[in-house]
């Protein structure tokens, strides 16, 4: 699947700071992958973080992207820094 515009929303804004939320069916490796949010790229900076529930249709997994870069209409975001790898009990 490709980004979809209607699963990214804004959860706060601060002083130019913004914190996203996005959901998709797509894999953590498919997000990060160079160019995934390039459709957002007007909306995104670089330093804003992503709240991410990923792989939705499968083993749901969530976890937090930064964006790194955003240059000429190009998003690029860090790998995803999962949030409770494990369930243990």
């Amino acid at each position: 699947m490709a980004y979809q515009s209607k699963d990214l929303s804004v959860l706060a804004y601060a002083n130019g700071f913004t914190l996203w939320h996005y959901t998709t069916v797509d894999s953590a490796d498919t997000v990060d992958a160079g160019g995934y949010f390039n459709a957002a790229s007007t909306m995104l900076r670089v330093g804003d973080i992503i709240v991410a529930n990923v792989d939705a249709a499968g083993t749901l997994k969530g976890g937090l992207f930064l964006v790194s870069s955003n240059s000429a209409g190009t998003v690029d975001v860090n790998d995803m820094t999962q949030i409770g790898a494990a369930d243990t009990r």
